[in-house]
């Protein structure tokens, strides 16, 4: 934290208020500061844990593999195409890359706490950086995890690059969002931790990871449709597969609930930060 510290120096310098009192100023607008604190939660997250970033590729591919596995035994096909682990990599990586974002997002200004009293490094500076780190990172592993499928497969994919990109970068909003929203709440209700922790749980059955939406009960998909995150995965999927045309997807709705939860978040936190970082 020392040298985070020390390589934030150089930004700052000094001006008077009226009243006479000498405060820092910051000479160069928070990008060096976003920068220092990827750095500083790259090396602290992955330069200490044996493997590093190989872990970040490891566990949702261990996933992957591990569904495709399970359902291949108890079902003869997916629901799309002939390969299970086609069909689940295109409903899990989406999930997995709003949730790793909104998570960690959500934790942005308990992780850089301390570093928050320094003049040169504000909330904002917290937020974004843990969502610019998770974005590249969530992108890279869903491009790595992609590509290997490709090379290993032996029937030809036609793709729909739109969507694909479409629904990432979707998924990233609806993360970044919700994450932001949970930062602002979880400072000002410590329980709300908790109480997010066990409301979301079925959100891993409710995404559209193991089945497709349009395969359920009527009734079922009135009530899933509220679920932004089965837009994101159908979405996903229509790219990878040209003949699954998805119904009542709403690309209008997944942006209206991202940036609802990131306007009230924003306000929260803009208002409450001090308490926040006092109450901590």
């Amino acid at each position: 934290m020392s040298d985070l510290a020390d390589s934030l120096e150089p930004q700052t310098k000094k001006r008077r208020t009226r009243a006479g009192a000498v405060l820092p100023e910051r000479s160069y607008p928070s990008i060096r500061t976003i920068g220092a604190l990827i750095l500083r939660e790259m090396s602290t997250r992955y330069g200490k844990n044996p493997g590093g970033y190989i872990w970040a590729l490891i566990e949702p591919l261990g996933t992957i593999i591990l569904l495709s596995i399970g359902f291949s035994l108890l079902i003869r096909a997916p629901s799309l195409g002939n390969s299970f682990i086609f069909f689940y990599a295109t409903g899990y990586l989406p999930f997995h890359s709003y949730q790793q974002i909104s998570l960690f997002v959500a934790r942005a200004i308990q992780f850089s706490r301390p570093l928050l009293f320094y003049p040169a490094v504000s909330w904002i500076d917290a937020v974004i950086a843990r969502f610019v780190l998770n974005a590249l990172t969530s992108i890279l592993v869903m491009y790595l995890i992609f590509l290997g499928l490709f090379l290993m497969s032996d029937n030809q994919v036609i793709l729909e690059v739109p969507p694909i990109l479409l629904s990432i970068l979707l998924a990233l909003a609806l993360g970044f969002g919700v994450g932001v929203l949970n930062c602002a709440l979880m400072g000002l209700m410590p329980t709300w931790d908790l109480i997010w922790s066990i409301a979301t749980r079925p959100l891993f059955l409710a995404s559209g990871i193991f089945y497709l939406y349009e395969d359920l009960p009527t009734q079922v998909q009135n009530i899933l449709w509220y679920n932004p995150l089965i837009h994101i995965t159908g979405l996903m999927r229509s790219g990878f597969f040209v003949t699954y045309e998805p119904d009542d997807l709403s690309v209008s709705y997944v942006l209206a609930v991202s940036l609802i939860c990131m306007a009230t978040g924003l306000m929260l936190l803009k208002r409450f930060h001090r308490k926040i970082l006092q109450d901590g």
